[in-house]
């Protein structure tokens, strides 16, 4: 089983990497853009064939590592 997780800075975080890209974007003629917010994906190959199991597995990682969930939020696709 394959999980994707995406994580992303909660709403009202400052994203200066997103603000970057916003204005680089602005400087090559894209002006209707109005907001970019970058995340990161993650792409677990998993062991487990049970998806309780194996989401249960994904979301303590995601608490205990993969995320910041002091500022970030993290979202969880699984696929068989």
């Amino acid at each position: 089983m394959k999980a994707i997780v995406n994580v992303s800075l909660k709403a009202g975080v400052l994203d200066s990497q997103g603000k970057a890209v916003h204005h680089a974007l602005e400087s090559l003629h894209f002006g209707n853009v109005s907001d970019v917010r970058v995340g990161k994906q993650i792409i677990l190959q998993l062991g487990e064939s049970d998806e309780s199991k194996a989401r249960a597995d994904v979301e303590k990682m995601c608490e205990e590592l993969l995320a910041n969930t002091v500022i970030e939020d993290y979202e969880i696709e699984l696929v068989k």
